[in-house]
């Protein structure tokens, strides 16, 4: 598989996306004629610097408003055609992408366009080069790549082809099938986006909102089945034109245009096996069973106020590692670690970030596929020296920096709490029963990265994107589930709010948040009392307005209010909460209780917690310590 990425899709200098493009592993490069324009090296430098990289310029673009002009525009358009063929000669590229036009003048006609195209096609076979045409979703005459096909058809010439656009067919709401019917070595080139489901002006949406295949919600898989369909063998490429990506890092954003790639071949050869892909095997994408372990990495001095924190929330030092300073914390189905190592990654995360979640230990059905998979698509691998008889458990690096070791039910890795630790003793608790959701906190333009890194190795499901109101801005959230596994991904993009504070302060760390789960959120609350729990305090005007909101039964609010449990609900049943005080660094418990077939997560509830949380935090700017 060739895969390609136009130079508009990311942020930085030519050098600079040339590089990160590179490094993601593309094999070549759109050059958008702007990013050619503002660059101080000639065409051949230019096409020399592409080469150093290891990378082929696959298409140039674009070259607008050619087809049906009147004279003398008509002319015109051919003279700069030729000046274009020239330029591409230089470069080192024979694609050029011809979008169709929106010039006032334009005049219909698929006859009259078709020849254009016939006389451009022999202008272009004598410098050596071929024609793309592709239709604008948008296009004044063409915006279909059904019509586009036909001009292309009509015009009958070796060098002239058709591009196609998954971003202009889905957009206009086109049926992908329709591509089935074109032979596949009439296709010159295929550009890839998708895009959020959002209602408005096709340009403006198109210039400002796609994002990479598997990000947004348009079919880019049945788009890419019909392509794939029809024998198309040449390059895949992304094109996208996003506001947040202009501003992101250049390095994470290649990364995820080629994860997002390999992941859709990947759907495409799977939803439909008869298609020929070209792709390495590897395993399917599998859900998490469930949450095994968290780990918490800090320092002697820092860990007994940690350790404070889990005894009041009913967790119980039930053992140790073999070899290593690292100690059990159980209650329910829950193991927490706490890793006061003074070397290896738990203490580098520690002197990083302060006392963190360090690494998220997860079963899965087979955890070297899960993990071959992952590095398949791109994650990074994490190795560890283990000592003699301990076990080497699979692991990739995840956000914030974070470590996420796979686990499985069929291997010796069942076995870790027997052969890497020594446990015993009697278990107590507050009624704690497990792991429901992790809340990991991030810069906002992060977070698309990162859902894209759950549902593509986990084949995770995306909610909503929400907006949650802090007094100091707004914070984006969006919860990924895979199987057993919720996380809830908290992009931040202004600094005061809890969610900002906690990644500039922290410098990074993923885990602002562990939400356990309860059976019975009120016995749990009277046991965690009676241990001491920094519970969060709650307002009264919050269970004045919950009451009347829900209508619910004014023995259950003062049950409520006398607990500071918060309420939601949805279609499906029911959700209570309830929260300890931050840490010094904004870290946070959550104790939750799931009714029916309740799917949220309390968002709702979100603007009263902050608000409490930040009454009870230390003010900004005040040392932890």
């Amino acid at each position: 598989m060739k895969t390609s990425i136009a130079t508009v899709s990311i942020s930085g200098t030519f050098a600079e996306k040339l590089r990160a493009i590179a490094d993601a592993g593309f094999d070549g490069i759109e050059i958008f004629e702007q990013d050619f324009i503002a660059s101080d090296f000639s065409p051949r430098e230019v096409g020399q610097m592409v080469r150093d990289h290891g990378l082929e310029i696959t298409l140039f673009q674009p070259f607008r408003d050619f087809e049906g002009l009147p004279e003398p525009h008509r002319s015109r358009a051919f003279a700069r055609a030729a000046r274009k063929f020239d330029l591409m000669n230089q470069l080192g590229t024979d694609l050029v992408l011809v979008c169709s036009s929106i010039h006032p003048a334009a005049m219909g006609g698929i006859d009259r366009m078709a020849a254009d195209f016939a006389e451009l096609g022999d202008l272009a076979r004598s410098h050596g080069v071929r024609v793309g045409f592709e239709a604008l979703c948008w296009g004044r005459h063409v915006n279909d790549h059904r019509d586009a096909w036909e001009v292309v058809r009509r015009a009958d010439h070796a060098h002239v082809g058709l591009i196609l656009d998954s971003f202009h067919t889905l957009g206009r709401k086109i049926d992908p099938e329709t591509i089935r019917r074109i032979p596949g070595d009439r296709i010159f080139f295929v550009q890839l986006a998708d895009a959020p489901a959002i209602d408005m002006d096709l340009l403006y949406w198109s210039r400002h909102f796609r994002n990479m295949p598997g990000e947004g919600d348009l079919d880019v898989t049945g788009f890419m089945r019909a392509v794939a369909a029809t024998g198309y063998a040449g390059p895949l490429s992304l094109e996208i034109f996003n506001d947040q990506f202009r501003a992101g890092l250049p390095r994470l954003i290649a990364q995820d245009g080629h994860r997002s790639l390999i992941a859709l071949m990947d759907r495409v050869r799977r939803e439909e096996p008869a298609l020929k892909v070209d792709l390495p095997a590897f395993p399917p994408e599998a859900p998490v069973e469930r949450v095994e372990f968290i780990e918490f990495a800090t320092s002697p001095a820092e860990a007994p106020g940690l350790e404070s924190l889990l005894a009041a929330t009913g967790f119980t030092r039930a053992g140790a590692h073999v070899s290593k300073p690292v100690t059990l914390w159980r209650q329910g189905g829950v193991n927490l670690l706490v890793n006061t190592d003074s070397q290896g990654f738990a203490h580098s995360s520690f002197v990083t970030h302060g006392t963190t979640v360090a690494e998220i230990g997860l079963v899965v059905p087979d955890a070297r596929a899960t993990h071959a998979r992952a590095r398949a698509l791109l994650a990074q691998s994490h190795e560890q020296d283990n000592k003699a008889g301990e076990l080497t458990i699979p692991a990739i690096r995840g956000v914030g920096g974070s470590m996420l070791r796979f686990l499985d039910a069929g291997s010796d890795l069942s076995r870790i709490w027997e052969v890497d630790f020594r446990t015993g003793g009697p278990l107590t608790g507050a009624g704690i029963t497990g792991v429901d959701h992790i809340g990991q906190t991030m810069a906002y333009d992060e977070m698309l990265s990162w859902a894209l890194f759950y549902s593509t190795i986990f084949g995770a499901r995306k909610a909503p994107m929400v907006d949650v109101a802090d007094p100091d801005g707004l914070v984006r959230s969006q919860a990924v589930q895979s199987g057993g596994l919720r996380v809830t991904l908290n992009g931040a993009e202004a600094r005061r709010t809890l969610a900002g504070r906690f990644v500039e302060e922290t410098f990074g760390s993923a885990v602002q948040h562990i939400a356990f789960a309860s059976a019975d959120i009120f016995a749990t609350a009277g046991a965690l009392a009676a241990r001491g729990f920094p519970v969060l305090t709650i307002g009264a005007n919050y269970y004045d307005d919950v009451e009347a909101r829900f209508g619910l039964d004014p023995a259950l609010v003062a049950r409520m209010r006398g607990a500071n449990v918060l309420y939601d609900e949805d279609a499906g049943g029911q959700f209570f909460q309830l929260y300890s005080a931050p840490r010094p660094d904004g870290f946070f418990f959550e104790i939750v209780q799931r009714q029916a077939n309740y799917q949220g997560y309390g968002a709702p509830n979100a603007p009263f917690r902050i608000a409490a949380q930040k009454r009870a935090a230390r003010p900004a700017g005040m040392p932890r310590r």
